[in-house]
């Protein structure tokens, strides 16, 4: 049992590292360039933010740069977790299944004694390598960093909202599968589910308040608020119930999909 998430496990390891390493190094700058930041600034930090357009501060999601937590919220999260990361995990789940049969080795794995839904399940599966890791270690960096320039971060906050983006990333690897379900060709599944989502997070910030808002309902990023976690402390558990079903659903559809898919 789960030979075939073993196997692809493995072959994550060296790039959940070096992902891991760089997302980690990166969010420690930003907690070391804080303390610097603040204090060349002073107390005007939030008044500059009145010069920068509304919709830049709604796309990025800054609310606040006066506190560490804001700042994280802001440069961090919101758009190097939120964003560049879930695109790495829609881009990594894009080729799971193109991949192999563009490189016609589907044909020979569906040979084997396997169902094609323990094939698609357990290549998902995989994907817990690189989710596990960034989300222990990054978070573990980031409080210790923090501590580290006295200026710490509520614990149960970070950790929350690291334990809140799972079900977040998952959706995004979600739609990465269907594509790569629905496309034989990995290059091709992977364009149309980064433009996708790329084309989904910014619509759900720019259109927020305006008539088409009903629009970033479909938007994972609509059920997922750094600001709302790290400086209110405010838990959306209805919000990461939507994120864990639409996950399923998206898994459960690309299931479906390949069961029924002619690989050539």
């Amino acid at each position: 049992m789960l030979e075939l998430a073993s196997y692809e496990g493995r072959h994550r390891v060296r790039g959940t590292a070096i992902a891991t390493v760089a997302i980690g190094g990166f969010s420690l700058m930003y907690v070391v360039l804080f303390p610097t930041f603040a204090e060349s600034l002073g107390g005007d930090i939030d008044a500059l933010l009145a010069a920068y357009p509304e919709p830049m501060l709604k796309a990025f999601g800054i609310q606040t740069l006066a506190s560490m937590e804001g700042f994280l919220a802001s440069e961090l999260y919101t758009f190097v977790w939120m964003l560049l990361l879930g695109l790495y995990f829609a881009y990594s789940a894009a080729g799971l299944i193109a991949g192999d049969v563009e490189r016609e080795r589907m044909d020979m794995l569906l040979s084997l004694p396997v169902s094609r839904t323990r094939v698609i399940l357990e290549k998902f599966a995989s994907l817990a390598v690189p989710l596990v890791a960034l989300n222990v270690v990054v978070p573990t960096v980031i409080y210790a960093g923090t501590v580290a320039v006295d200026y710490p971060v509520d614990p149960v906050d970070l950790f929350v909202l690291h334990a809140f983006s799972i079900p977040y990333l998952l959706v995004f690897a979600g739609v990465g599968l269907v594509a790569s379900v629905f496309f034989d060709r990995a290059s091709l599944a992977q364009r149309t589910s980064l433009g996708l989502l790329a084309g989904l997070f910014f619509a759900e910030s720019l259109l927020t308040g305006t008539d088409y808002e009903v629009v970033g309902t479909v938007s994972p990023t609509r059920y997922l608020d750094p600001n709302a976690v790290l400086i209110d402390s405010e838990y959306a558990l209805l919000d990461a119930a939507v994120l864990a079903v639409a996950a399923v659903v998206l898994v459960a559809l690309a299931v479906a999909l390949f069961r029924r898919k002619d690989i050539e």
